[in-house]
């Protein structure tokens, strides 16, 4: 039995992959590698270089490796690049996952847990966001996602597949333990690109509008920490493997920080002073995006343990001094 984690190579896939690992499950990582690094797969995993949506490969993989559930993460997540390539985000996140998910009922694949998002509420009309709020997208990124989503219940009807969906809110930190972090030298994540303009990787920070209807301008966001979101997934699996319905949950805490608050806590945990230069807001950006969280925690009893912004950038932070000092070796 073992747990087929498709973009396992890339950010949150691998830390899905590492906290599997810790508690000693079978695990097998399927990446093509476009913004995952082969180096982040531990080698107690198993490692197939190869896209989902080769489906003779995927169901080879299935089939040789006793696969009954799929953590399926290859994405593309960023969504001004979505506006301006729509036909590769639906080839990629919504085409690819249709194949995956044959794969996936041609293969006798019993369980599967799915990378959403919260940009499948667009902008929303409540804060928090609850799971049940009318689902209006506004950019192709979270209608590719929401695709998806709409694919996955109707297989799940049809062929005896369940599944959790979760929806991410926006994901940050690193390994607690230094092993993984965001790798990608393109993420547009804001801790990500601040910590880099911390540590003097970049000249300075862009903040993209300053005129939404939010307390200081500046876009709102729920942040919750990648080995937190991992451990989700992991809580999920053990549902489903219990019989446990088939869900969709939110993945966030249920508190917002503004963009300018994010900036200020990276600057006081690094003791930098980096430049921020204010440019005009970015296609597809909603203004405020802030968990309904009560739902993941009652249903599968899941519990953060880095909720603290200041720790969440603490742990970027020693992540990107990682990636420098390996990328000067």
């Amino acid at each position: 039995m073992a747990i087929l984690v498709s973009g396992g190579a890339g950010y949150i896939g691998s830390h899905m992959v590492l906290e599997l690992l810790d508690r000693g499950e079978r695990v097998v990582v399927l990446d093509d590698l476009s913004t995952g690094a082969w180096w982040a797969v531990p080698p107690q995993a198993v490692f197939v270089q190869g896209d989902m949506g080769d489906q003779a490969l995927v169901e080879r993989v299935i089939a040789e490796n006793g696969v009954t559930a799929i953590a399926h993460f290859a994405a593309r997540i960023v969504v001004p690049d979505s506006v301006a390539d729509p036909l590769g985000y639906y080839l990629n996140n919504t085409v690819k996952t249709r194949a995956l998910l044959e794969s996936a009922v041609r293969g006798g694949v019993r369980h599967m847990i799915f990378s959403s998002t919260a940009a499948v509420y667009g902008e929303p009309s409540v804060s928090p966001v609850p799971e049940d709020l009318a689902l209006a997208p506004i950019n192709p990124y979270g209608r590719s996602k929401l695709m998806s989503e709409w694919m996955l219940a109707d297989v799940a009807r049809a062929h005896g597949l369940s599944y959790v969906a979760l929806r991410y809110f926006n994901v940050a930190g690193a390994d607690p333990r230094g092993r993984s972090g965001q790798s990608s030298a393109t993420a547009t994540h804001l801790i990500k690109v601040a910590s880099q303009a911390a540590l003097g990787e970049r000249a300075g920070l862009e903040i993209f509008g300053d005129d939404y209807p939010t307390p200081d301008g500046t876009c709102v966001r729920d942040y919750i920490h990648v080995t937190d979101l991992a451990r989700a997934h992991l809580a999920a699996l053990d549902h489903l493997r219990a019989g446990g319905e088939t869900l969709t949950l939110n993945c966030g805490y249920g508190r917002g920080y503004s963009v300018k608050e994010v900036v200020e806590v990276v600057k006081a945990v690094s003791g930098v002073d980096f430049p921020v230069k204010l440019s005009p807001r970015r296609p597809g950006d909603p203004a405020s995006l802030i968990a309904g969280a009560d739902r993941i925690r009652e249903v599968l009893g899941w519990r953060p343990a880095h909720e603290d912004l200041a720790e969440i950038v603490g742990h970027a932070l020693a992540w990107e001094a990682h990636l420098r000092s390996r990328n000067d070796r």
